[in-house]
């Protein structure tokens, strides 16, 4: 996870870095835990625990590497420190609402929130909604807008989930872009894939798009459903097989698009239809299966 709980003004690259990023070499936690030896990791777990609950996220993922005691502590992603801190970071309307249905623990739901959907990197046309999961497209006539996600990957697998709130219009665009993808452009236009920095999925019309040409229809089937408002998709991002699938509902649907570039690949959609919304929530690394 790359930032503290509540960020978002830009976006970053999670791969080898962010990890190395998180040393905590030369630390002042590792200083007063004397790495495990010393008295802060003698510390009774609920002590430990209640110091915890008032730290931000970034400093908790320092605490993590500080000893086998701390890091034992916090392995518990629905503990109290975790609670307190998703309690801080997220919206109630996230929290009460059945947008993150799908992640059991505290932990899950706040790596959701670091990975949303960015009110910094996106069209002029569209906000985040307060519950930080919900992007909302102003009325604007002969306009394609959108919008990328706060964190993108290299390495590793990743999924999430994308749904629409509203109607579809003639094109709407699910996928992923590199920071240089263009996130607004005027008319009514499948915005991601028109280009070599973004691959999309058209839900409107089954079509996969990249670099400005149709890739065939997806998923590859007789008489393929439409998509119906409200359905989850689920994202799968293969950054080791260079890999783009998606799922609907428990179906796996296949991979859309193979042989994706050694780049920082975003989680990215786009719309057209005036009020429409979109929810993406990170789930993390997919389930084989």
């Amino acid at each position: 996870m790359s930032g503290a709980a509540g960020g978002g003004g830009g976006s970053s690259c999670m791969g080898a870095a962010a990890a190395a990023s998180c040393s905590s070499a030369g630390s002042p936690y590792a200083a007063a835990a004397g790495g495990g030896a010393g008295v802060a990791g003698r510390l009774p777990a609920r002590v430990l625990e209640h110091v915890f609950s008032y730290l931000e996220l970034s400093d908790l993922m320092r605490c993590s590497l500080v000893c086998w005691h701390w890091n034992n502590i916090l392995a518990d992603e629905n503990s109290e420190v975790w609670r307190s801190l998703c309690n801080r970071s997220l919206s109630d309307e996230a929290m009460r609402s059945d947008i993150l249905c799908n992640l059991p623990t505290y932990k899950g739901k706040l790596k959701a929130y670091q990975h949303g959907l960015s009110s910094h990197d996106c069209s002029r046309n569209v906000y985040v909604k307060k519950n930080g999961f919900t992007l909302h497209r102003n009325p604007i006539a002969q306009s394609t807008d959108g919008a990328r996600g706060k964190i993108g990957f290299s390495e590793g697998r990743h999924a999430w989930e994308i749904w629409w709130e509203g109607p579809l219009g003639t094109v709407a665009v699910i996928g992923i872009a590199t920071k240089r993808a263009s996130m607004q452009c005027q008319g009514y236009v499948a915005l991601l894939g028109s280009d070599d920095q973004s691959w999309g999925w058209n839900l409107v019309d089954n079509n996969l798009l990249h670099n400005g040409e149709v890739n065939g229809n997806f998923p590859q089937c007789n008489n393929a459903p439409k998509y119906q408002i409200g359905e989850r998709i689920r994202v799968i991002l293969d950054m080791d097989d260079k890999t783009l699938a998606f799922e609907r509902g428990f179906e796996f649907l296949g991979v859309a698009f193979r042989g994706l570039p050694k780049a920082c690949l975003y989680p990215a959609v786009s719309a057209v239809y005036g009020n429409t919304e979109v929810t993406m929530v990170y789930l993390g690394k997919p389930l084989d299966g």
